[in-house]
């Protein structure tokens, strides 16, 4: 025993005395001094810790916040946002930013009081900041400007009610390429200072990098120039922390001991940036799941760095980085238009995301417009219903808004839970249309009809003749009553088409007046979509298909709604002067359009030849036809075509079918066109009676791949004009953008991918222009577009890979379509629509303009059966909320109509028009509340900024110096203050005013 105690006493004392002369490293606490600022005169890293939490990619939006199914990753949100506000608890110099506010929410709503007031001192305190602050991080590309707006609402009003803050920074870390609509609209017009980003061309990356361009002073909008410019600061490499510097807990990092790598790293960094000013983004996707991993190194980072001397190290967030960078009086590049198309290596452009999952495309878009009714029709009765609610359409919209959502980016079963979402959201706000309609149309007082149990039914499978309520056959003394609802500013007529099985009806307006209708035999394309995907989608087997599609003109008033009532026709036998005809055409041309459109098609071919605008006097040759690249499949360690990338194998498109078996119908209120390109290709073109364009609708599907090639399935219009390399597109469904083929405004283009490189994103259209007139497309939801040739427009529709693309996701892009729990699936077919106009030079806008806002926001159908006379006295069969003598003026949209949960409306009007786009329409013009709301009193009117969290007047801009800023640019016009008086608002061009009301 007492030598086993004299061994033990020298063991510590050798113990000690290693530890006392540093050869054994022992433990105790240090306290490293985290508290430096920004020190004038040094090289400044600015430490940015954050976690870019996707709301949806390789799992769903519930397995990243819980955490589970980590097989595929190892992501939990909510472990994040634990972690994180202990780790930011013990030192008030840490810092950290969040983004996605959805995520946000979820977590805060389930925390205690006590945490909760612990977060707001964080908040306040400034070591917690919220920046972007919307529901997701939206993607750029394939978003349409009114759901960006709508999901950045949801988002900083959130912020707002909770912590009283409002976000200066945009943080669009990893969306695949970036608009001009953000830089101006979802930036500086929500109150951004700056905006943030990683993802831009490798060619443009490098030239900036070169001549220390990569952050700029963008200015987005050609109407608004210097008035809405934003700092926009696009990283080095990536959003990710430095080679060596990422302190993720399940990282194989090494301990920081290393300030001549730190060092040198910013020094490499300092050569490509203007000012003594750098940022380091401390983070990556789903980082600090144990945020003291980061921290601790961090802390250790920071004091060393700063003992050194050479250069500062400090905590900070991107708005302490803006402001450093605005005080330093550098002058910096100016950046116009936008970051598109995106390519990170030679071969890969990430345009094939612009059409990837085109079915929940079109879902996205079709909501998107459907929830803008249903708020209005809740704001029109008021909200009386806690069980039925626009809310979970809300969240999910904001949800699909993600860029690797409405992309087409994530995983199938990812993309399955957005679609599920959406379509929950969809029923709920479906019960607050019909319920709205029912206390709308009612003759009871108000607070009767909140008690009406709506007898309505919508149908949202219309598009494959799918209505049960129009299908069955009239009761005996009822008749089908059909409420049109208009949620448009403007008088509206259009044709309404509904399936029925009896071709012996009459349809009647409002005042008795028996209507003009057309029968249009439901095809047997039609037929089987509807069998396949109602049974799919609904989990039902419908009933043998609907006869008929039965077609009528419907006129209803702005902000309004016209009933319509469809009984059987007295006496028997089929009327037949409404029945569509066959036409069989003689000679080589078939002449279609009951109106002052015409298109020719060869009587031998069956293909487009031409349009003609008898009014007009256009005339263009044009031919239409369906094509498809071959997929390249990656093959040697190639890049692959896939859910992000378009690459073609380099031969060109194959031509679907040279020869069209056609059949002509023709009615009184529209002629068709029916096309049978392939077996799985179907188009029908459409004149209407009182429509200057031609309507295509387009079955596609399923693509055959069973000869193992992918597809990317295009329609091309190849017309007879000299459009010199140029044509135009859409800026999220706002601006329209010059584009030039195989050129870069900012860097010498070297053309890799001649077909790919090309590819813009399109959510409103396409135009070309020569010195004779305008072909102009527009479009129904987001897709990818070309002018590969000139005279050339192609929109790629559909795709099929049979590879992944090696971007993330590892899945090839063949989604399927599944029934009997996956016992029967085949591939997706999709159905939708696009539009061809003509027009002469400058003239093409206005059509574009109104026919793109009618496209966004449909008739709203409801239907029921009752008797005609009781309906009439009980019911108003017409009647809007606006004087009926007023509509909004025709450039000028109502985009927002909403009531809050405080009783707070909240109101968006948008123009529509860019300046110089049309002599008479860009130009100012005048909305007259007390006429909008004539039914109502508004006692107060507050203007704000774009997403409701701040008064507009609080909003501060910041001033940059630019390069060659020296010419005067044309003020900006905008609408002045509004009088309380006559509450009459002022709209200068692509002018969007938000403002809140009391009634």
């Amino acid at each position: 025993m007492r030598i086993t105690r004299a061994l033990a006493a020298e063991t510590l004392s050798a113990f000690i005395l290693l530890c006392f002369y540093g050869t054994l490293v022992c433990a105790k606490y240090i306290k490293y001094n985290t508290g430096a600022g920004v020190v004038p005169g040094k090289l400044n890293v600015h430490l940015v810790p954050h976690s870019h939490d996707d709301v949806g990619w390789l799992k769903t939006v519930d397995q990243y916040y819980v955490g589970s199914n980590n097989s595929i990753q190892g992501a939990c949100v909510q472990n994040v946002l634990d972690s994180v506000v202990v780790s930011l608890q013990k030192d008030p110099n840490r810092k950290f930013v969040f983004a996605e506010t959805a995520f946000f929410h979820r977590w805060w709503v389930e925390q205690s009081p006590e945490t909760q007031e612990q977060v707001r001192k964080l908040v306040d305190a400034g070591q917690l900041e919220f920046i972007n602050g919307g529901w997701c991080m939206h993607d750029e590309a394939t978003t349409h400007y009114i759901d960006m707006i709508d999901q950045t609402t949801l988002g900083h009003r959130f912020i707002k009610d909770q912590f009283n803050k409002t976000p200066t920074v945009g943080w669009q870390i990893d969306p695949f390429g970036h608009s001009a609509v953000q830089a101006y609209l979802l930036g500086a017009e929500l109150g951004f200072d700056s905006v943030h980003f990683a993802r831009i061309d490798y060619q443009d990356r490098a030239k900036r990098k070169a001549d220390k361009s990569l952050e700029v002073v963008w200015r987005g909008s050609k109407t608004f120039g210097s008035s809405a410019q934003i700092f926009a600061n696009a990283f080095p490499v990536h959003y990710s922390a430095p080679n060596g510097f990422d302190f993720e807990v399940s990282n194989d990092f090494a301990p920081v001991q290393r300030v001549k790598d730190f060092i040198d790293a910013a020094t490499t960094q300092a050569n490509v940036t203007r000012t003594n000013h750098i940022m380091w983004t401390m983070g990556d996707d789903f980082r600090y799941q144990y945020a003291e991993s980061w921290f601790k190194q961090m802390d250790k980072l920071i004091d060393y760095v700063n003992k050194d001397g050479r250069v500062n190290a400090l905590y900070s967030t991107p708005s302490i980085y803006t402001n450093a960078k605005n005080a330093a009086n550098q002058t910096w590049p100016l950046k116009t238009d936008d970051y598109f198309p995106y390519a990170d290596s030679p071969n890969a452009y990430w345009t094939g995301f612009f059409t990837s999952r085109p079915a929940l495309k079109r879902y996205v878009r079709m909501l998107s417009g459907y929830y803008l009714a249903a708020r209005q029709l809740e704001f029109l009765v008021g909200k009386k219903s806690t069980k039925y609610h626009t809310l979970d359409l809300g969240d999910a919209l904001g949800i699909a808004q993600h860029h690797d959502a409405v992309s087409g980016t994530a995983k199938q079963h990812t993309t399955n839970d957005y679609a599920k979402r959406l379509a929950f959201g969809a029923s709920k706000a479906e019960a607050v249309v019909s319920s709205s309609l029912a206390c709308l149309t009612s003759k009871q007082s108000s607070d009767q009809c909140s008690t009406l149990a709506s007898t309505f039914a919508q149908c949202q499978l219309l598009n494959i003749s799918y209505c049960p309520p129009t299908e069955y056959n009239i009761p005996e003394a009822k008749s089908l009553v059909v409420v049109v609802y208009n949620p448009i500013g403007w008088n509206r007529t259009d044709i309404v088409k509904i399936p029925v099985n009896d071709a012996n009806l009459v349809v009647k307006d409002s005042s008795g007046n028996n209507l003009e209708v057309q029968y249009v035999d439901v095809d047997d394309v039609t037929t089987n979509l509807r069998k396949f995907y109602v049974k799919a989608y609904l989990g039902l087997s419908p009933k043998q298909a609907p006869k008929y599609w039965l077609l009528f003109q419907v006129s209803v008033p702005p902000l309004g709604w016209s009933t319509y009532f469809i009984s059987k026709a007295t006496g028997k036998g089929t009327r037949k002067k409404d029945q569509s005809h066959l036409s069989i055409q003689k000679g080589e041309t078939i002449n279609i359009g009951p109106g002052n459109l015409k298109m020719s098609f060869s009587s031998t071919s069956g293909q487009l030849k031409r349009m003609y605008n008898s009014k007009t006097g256009v005339d263009i040759p044009i031919q239409q036809s369906y094509l498809w690249y071959e997929s390249s499949e990656g093959d040697n360690g190639t890049q692959a075509s896939g859910a992000y990338i378009f690459r073609p194998n380099g031969s060109p498109p194959n031509i679907v079918s040279r020869s069209v078996p056609t059949k002509v119908i023709r009615g009184p209120l529209v002629d068709e066109v029916h096309q049978k390109f392939s077996s799985w290709i179907y188009q029908v073109t459409r004149l209407f009676k009182d429509k200057d364009h031609a309507e295509i609708e387009f079955t596609i599907g399923p693509i055959p791949t069973d000869d193992g090639v992918g597809k990317e399935v295009i329609t091309q219009m190849t017309a007879n004009m000299a459009t010199n390399k140029e044509f135009y597109t859409d800026s999220n469904g706002r601006d329209f953008l010059k584009r030039v083929r195989d050129y870069r405004e900012d860097w010498p283009l070297q053309v890799t991918q001649p077909v790919a490189g090309n590819y813009y994103p399109l959510n409103l259209g396409i135009y070309t222009k020569d010195n004779k007139s305008e072909f102009s497309v527009i479009v129904d939801r987001a897709v990818g577009g070309a002018s590969i040739n000139d005279g050339e427009v192609e929109l790629m529709l559909h795709r099929s890979t049979l590879k992944d693309d090696g971007r993330g996701v590892e899945e090839p892009l063949n989604e399927q379509v599944c029934l009997n729990n996956n016992n029967a699936c085949e591939g997706l077919t999709v159905r939708g629509n696009y539009y061809m106009s003509i027009h002469k030079p400058r003239a093409g806008s206005r059509w574009r303009r109104t026919t793109g806002q009618e496209i966004y926001s449909p008739f709203l159908l409801a239907f029921t059966h009752e008797n005609l006379e009781n309906w009439k006295s009980s019911h108003l069969t017409k009647g809007t909320i606006m004087d009926p003598k007023y509509c909004l003026p025709p450039n000028v949209a109502l985009i927002t109509l909403e009531e809050l949960d405080d009783g707070i409306v909240l109101l968006r009007l948008a123009h529509l028009y860019e300046s110089s786009e049309d002599a008479e329409y860009s130009t100012m013009t005048k909305v007259e509340l007390k006429k909008l709301f004539a039914k109502k009193r508004i006692k107060e009117l507050k203007e704000v900024s774009l997403s409701a969290n701040q008064e507009k007047s609080e909003m501060k801009k910041m001033t940059w110096k630019v390069e060659g800023d020296i010419w005067q640019e044309p003020q900006a016009v905008r609408g002045g203050p509004v009088s309380n008086d006559d509450f009459v608002i002022e709209l200068g061009p692509m002018e969007i005013r938000t403002f809140q009301l009391k009634f």
